[in-house]
């Protein structure tokens, strides 16, 4: 399939940010769904119009869950998940019945938080066990608003994201903990740690759109899982810190009620593999952690830049 035009809800955030600029550097056309751009929440038929011959939905809406999860807050992840994931299925279908030409391809983010809490075996699409709890909850009824939504016609691809690292998001806590000293293991350190560079979830989300084979859950995630000691000394060593502090696993928690976060964050081990990516060909260009921050850290490092294509 020939990428011309792509329609990215959830665009303002740090994955729907960099993907705007690596399709508009390859030359397609983007349009934007969400509290601003192309198109607004609540206007089904402006989104419907802004759908209309696209080649490509990526989904992105959903507010962060690094807060704490009290009633408002978790109102506020599942809707801004399940409720945004609705009204784009709504708004595909008015594409349909007005004649128009929705994508034929629809990816929804989802997460690799699903999974259990995995210390023993990674996690496939094919065998790994739905966790339980709030996280794995919205993550479910995420995916079922996917498989429910009323397009027969339209692939749908439910892209459960590992934690992504880039030059933001979840690198920046981990930075300045280990610049200050506080850059040991977390709680016991054994939990694992799956990750995928935002380049390379990126050139995924390229394959995922070329590949007819690809559907239903996909896991994105690179295939060099590291434990949480081994990720923050990885950290530590690229910073030139020595040594760093270790966190048990009751200061995370009491640390989570005063910076209002879940200590779930970091303590949940997440072991994910990225089974049908491979499967389908696809090939990391950051497979292990330690090349990754070296992108990622380097002074002036912003990621690789490459053509638009899979691999």
């Amino acid at each position: 399939m020939n990428i011309t035009r792509v329609s990215i809800a959830g665009a303002s955030g740090f994955i729907g940010s960099h993907l705007v600029r690596r399709f508009t550097e390859a030359g397609v056309q983007v349009r934007t769904i969400g509290r601003s751009g192309s198109a607004v929440w609540g206007d089904t038929a402006a989104i419907a119009e802004v759908l209309d011959g696209a080649d490509l939905l990526v989904n992105l809406a959903g507010r962060s869950v690094n807060c704490r999860y009290n009633k408002r807050n978790a109102d506020a992840i599942f809707s801004s998940r399940v409720g945004t994931t609705e009204e784009l299925g709504r708004a595909l279908a008015l594409c349909r019945a007005g004649g128009g030409a929705p994508p034929p391809v629809w990816i929804n983010s989802s997460t690799g938080t699903i999974y259990r809490h995995a210390m023993d075996r990674p996690q496939t699409e094919d065998d790994g066990e739905l966790g339980t709890g709030f996280s794995v909850s919205v993550a479910r009824a995420w995916e079922q608003a996917l498989a429910d939504a009323d397009v027969p016609d339209v692939r749908r691809v439910a892209l459960r994201i590992s934690i992504v690292l880039g030059g933001g998001s979840v690198m920046r806590p981990l930075v300045n903990l280990a610049r200050i000293g506080l850059g040991g293991r977390m709680g016991a350190g054994t939990q694992k740690f799956s990750w995928v560079h935002l380049d390379d979830l990126f050139r995924a989300i390229v394959l995922v759109a070329q590949a007819p084979s690809l559907s239903g859950p996909v896991n994105v995630a690179a295939p060099g899982v590291v434990t949480n000691a081994e990720l923050m000394a990885a950290i530590r060593q690229r910073l030139s810190v020595p040594a760093g502090l270790p966190t048990p696993a009751w200061l995370l928690d009491l640390g989570g009620l005063v910076i209002r976060t879940e200590a779930e964050l970091v303590l949940k081990s997440r072991w994910v593999s990225p089974s049908k990516l491979v499967d389908a060909g696809f090939t990391f260009t950051y497979p292990t952690l330690g090349p990754a921050l070296d992108d990622i850290l380097a002074p002036g490092g912003a990621g690789a830049r490459e053509p638009l294509r899979a691999h």
